[in-house]
Parts: structure tokens; sequence; C-alpha cells
């Protein structure tokens, strides 16, 4: 599916993302666990290699097989869904670095599967995760995942596998001749959008397509983020705002997979920063089970805007990874259910759980990004009066 060359310059760029993602430098003995499926494993060999020759310690996971993920969540008791193995707890405590091989051999082998069993599982773990948030905001740990070929994926998508990985190679320049080359030129032009919407006093964003009327509230002391290496391939720009002032109607076109479960048509009614009225032309009992999860799974954790002329993406891949940096002919918006990021906060002192909950960062088990791919314009409503429009056909103005 790949070259020899293009599976070296892929783990290039993924140790370039890891680098880049870092508040601080990886030193010497450092730990970085390779999470990979199987199909993956190619990549993950390289990079296996790669992290010994930069006298780092590697440490390969893999990851459930869609039988062994089946099996669990049929058969799991409600001590067995919430148990956390000895030593979880103190490898996330030491952990320097993370790279994810996305490469599932089924998307849909949990479509039968109650969400809520799901939901119970990912609350139990969420405070292993709060431990590398916490981390990564002192500079200790960074973290990078990208997609890997596989036929489940292709057959979602309606591609052949040459097809689809072919489209992946695309997306992450692996046809260049230096491809983590070309993702700095890519992440010095988001740089600059980046620095150009912090300076504009923000207060609201209009967002306005033939199905989108909806206001988003940025919130004080907020920056916006976008290709920090974490997520290969990233085209997008994106903010955590203040998710009480939510307001209006969001509409998600793309479909989208979760859980084993496909989802079309979203719609989702805010008032007061919370979802209450969701709505969906497919899937629309697991969406409502979804937004169940627990209370932050109702309100937005993240707001994103890809340029076109960034992204070399133009077909749905069954995979948000790269449905949500989706290019076409224009462009994309999509928002996250659940959530916020952290490193969206550009205030001092340190982001403490009392001042995340007086900035409104939300906080939630959930992350669930449902993407619009629909013609748009996006005004800044600007702090003193004043409109200013920053995103109209697919671009940033």
């Amino acid at each position: 599916m790949f070259s020899d060359r293009e599976l070296d310059g892929y783990a290039e760029v993924l140790l370039w993302g890891l680098r880049t993602a870092r508040r601080g430098k990886l030193r010497r003995n450092d730990t970085v666990a390779i999470r990979y499926h199987l199909p993956a494993r190619p990549l993950a060999e390289i990079l296996y290699d790669k992290l010994l020759r930069m006298r780092l310690n590697p440490l390969p996971r893999a990851m459930e097989t869609p039988r062994m993920e089946k099996s669990f969540f049929s058969h799991a008791t409600p001590s067995q869904l919430t148990f956390i193995p000895a030593g979880e707890e103190n490898l996330q405590q030491h952990l320097n670095g993370s790279i994810h091989l996305v490469a599932p051999e089924s998307i849909t082998h949990l479509g039968d599967i109650d969400p809520r069993k799901i939901g119970r599982a990912a609350v139990a773990r969420k405070y292993l995760r709060d431990i590398l948030d916490r981390r990564e905001e002192q500079g200790l740990f960074s973290w990078t995942l990208c997609l890997f070929p596989t036929m489940a994926l292709a057959r979602q998508a309606g591609m052949s596998l040459k097809a689809y990985a072919r489209r992946i190679a695309r997306a992450c320049f692996l046809e260049k001749s230096d491809p983590v080359k070309a993702w700095q030129d890519v992440h010095h032009q988001i740089r600059t959008i980046k620095k150009r919407l912090d300076r504009l006093p923000t207060e609201r964003l209009h967002v306005e397509s033939a199905n989108i009327d909806l206001t988003i509230t940025v919130g004080e002391k907020r920056k916006w983020l976008g290709l920090s290496g974490r997520n290969i391939p990233s085209f997008e720009i994106f903010t955590s705002p203040d998710w009480r002032g939510t307001r209006g109607v969001y509409f998600a076109d793309q479909p989208s997979f979760r859980s084993g479960n496909l989802v079309a048509g979203v719609r989702l009614e805010f008032n007061k920063g919370a979802v209450v009225i969701a709505a969906a032309r497919k899937g629309e009992q697991f969406v409502r089970r979804q937004i169940d999860m627990d209370p932050g799974a109702r309100r937005v954790g993240e707001f994103s805007l890809t340029d076109k002329r960034f992204s070399r993406i133009d077909a749905f891949m069954a995979n948000t990874l790269f449905d949500e940096n989706f290019g076409g002919p224009h462009g994309n918006c999509h928002l996250a259910l659940g959530s916020a990021y952290t490193d969206a906060y550009a205030g001092k002192p340190a982001l403490d759980e009392r001042l995340r909950k007086k900035l409104g960062f939300n906080d939630s088990a959930l992350h669930w990004d449902l993407v619009n791919t629909e013609s748009k314009r996006v005004s800044a409503i600007l702090k003193g009066g004043g409109r200013k429009v920053v995103y109209e056909n697919g671009e940033f103005v």
C-alpha cells in the first residue's frame, strides 16, 4: 500500500508531530508508547527502530482487536467495565510521549452494543486521560496519531484499498521528497492565520449556512489552536469556547462513525449552552444516548474551521481524523460535543479546576466531532460593537 520510502516518511512526519506538540524537549531515556492496531505493524516497527536510535525507550502496545472489543462489551460485568489494570495509573504518570497508529479492522462491530456500556467504560478511564492532560500542560508529555489504511475503512468510504491508501499518502504529503518540509510550510501558514485571529477582539462568532444559524461565545482568555503536531494530518484551526454562550442550530451534513454506529444528518439545537433538541436522519437514538453520557456531553468543547487551500482531503474517509479536516469545495466547520482543550487557555495563572469552570471550559468523558461541509460564512462579533467576516467560501478572509 505504501512504498518503503513513504513508510519511512510517514514515521518521520509522526516524530516531527510528537516534537512539535511538545512544550519541552524529549530527553534521553524518555518513554514513548507506540499504540497500534495490528495492520499498522509495519509502521510501528519503523517507529520502534527510530525511537531507539534517538536514545528513547519505545513501549509498543497492540490495541484490542474487533473480536476482543466485541467480547468485552458483550460479556463484561459492571466491575469489569470499570476495571483499571494495576500499574496503568503509574504508567500514565511517567509516560513522556505516545504515538497512536489507528488501523481498525472493523468500525461496525459494536453497532449492537448498548452505548451506555461503552460510555460507562469511557467515564471510568477518564481520569487516566486527565493525568496525561496535566503532564502535557507541564511540558512533560506529547502525543500524535495517524491513520493506516484497512479494508474496513476503505469499504465504508466506498473505495478500493489502494485508492484509500493513495488518499492518505496525498493528505499527509507522503508522495513528496521531503514530507516533513511540506508540513513545516503548512505549519507556518496556519500559524500566521492563528495570530491574526488572536488579535481580533472577538466576543462571539456567528456561523451561517443553509442549515446552520449558530452563535458561539469565544470566552475570556482564549487563543486559537491548529496544526500542533497532535494529529497527522491536521489542517483545522480551532478553539475551545465558553460553552455557556452557545445558542441556535447546528447541522452536521457529513456522516460520522462512532462506537460501531453510523450517524448522519445530525441536527442540534442549543439554548443556554446545552443541547435541548437532538435529531438525526440516521442513528438518532445513538446520538441521544451519547449526549446523556454525562452533564458535559450536551455542551460544546471545540469549534473548528478548515481552510480548503490547505487541506488535501476531498472525500469522506469514514474516520474522524480525516473527515474533520475535509477541504473539498467549501472547507468545513465542526464542533465537538464534550471535553474542551485546555491549551486554548491564553491567560495566567495556570488553569486549575476552579478557573476552568469560571471561564467555561467544558469537561466530559465525551469528545465527538460533528462536521458541516456546506458553504458558509463565519462572522466575528467584536467587543464594543462591529462585525467582521473571518471565514467565507471555505477560506479564512
